[in-house]
């Protein structure tokens, strides 16, 4: 993608975050992202008009498939027992994930980061749910490239109660029940595409620092779907249960 596109891609994810129309089903060929780094180089200028950086977001498509990622802003961050404002999210899809809250900052920085260094930065870890949503007319409607640079469909991300004893919690064994409106629509065990989460924080951690961004201490980091996505209704209950992690809840207004 030319630089001179990266302000007019900006522009119209701001302008349908400003409630503007979503542009039409087919987009110019120009404004796809060339490449991964085009996507991110989107995320960084509408980011610098969202505010601050609270948490990532970070998934695979399998267990040898290189992540993606966007950063998510304070602003669309919930804790449990949250009501989402209405006209925060246009489409509702919620996903339940497994998040990790970091302890201890991970700066950007010449060198790498070792898997022994970032496991050593976790604090506790989360049951989440994840509202994916789009500023294009429908989830799933563009180019890969262009939903990455569209903060990976990223709309809100509500929060559960961390646990410090997140090494004894595995993830491809635990079991996750998604509800909607006290009716279940997920229950199996394991369900991340991704496999090892643990590979996507490590993988984060370098990615994030070769941006310049770095995480904070107290980044919240999510993981990818455990359930799938649910499409949803506003005036909507959700909620995911993890039994070794706890349980997230949150109205949809």
């Amino acid at each position: 993608m030319p630089t001179s596109s990266i302000p007019t891609l900006t522009e119209l994810f701001l302008a349908v975050r400003r409630g503007q129309v979503p542009p039409p089903a087919t987009i110019d060929p120009a404004l796809v992202p060339r490449d991964v780094a085009g996507a991110c180089a989107v995320q960084d200028a509408v980011g610098g008009f969202l505010g601050p950086i609270g948490g990532w977001k970070v998934g695979a498509d399998g267990p040898q498939a290189e992540p993606g990622a966007a950063p998510i802003h304070t602003a669309t961050m919930f804790t449990t027992g949250a009501t989402v404002p209405p006209d925060l999210c246009r489409h509702l899809g919620v996903e339940g994930e497994i998040g990790y809250r970091f302890a201890h900052a991970l700066p950007a920085r010449p060198e790498g980061y070792t898997r022994a260094e970032v496991l050593a930065a976790i604090g506790t870890i989360h049951p989440v749910i994840e509202i994916i949503d789009t500023r294009f007319e429908e989830p799933g409607s563009q180019h890969r490239l262009l939903h990455m640079a569209d903060q990976q469909s990223h709309g809100a991300l509500i929060v559960g109660l961390g646990q410090p004893a997140w090494e004894r919690v595995n993830p491809a064994e635990e079991r996750v029940v998604l509800t909607v409106d006290d009716r279940t629509v997920a229950d199996h065990v394991g369900g991340n595409a991704a496999g090892d989460p643990l590979r996507l924080l490590v993988w984060l951690a370098n990615h994030a620092s070769q941006r310049g961004l770095g995480m904070a201490a107290g980044c919240l980091v999510t993981t990818g779907s455990a359930t799938g996505t649910v499409f949803v209704g506003h005036g909507t209950d959700v909620k995911a249960s993890f039994p070794s992690i706890g349980q997230v809840t949150a109205h949809l207004a």
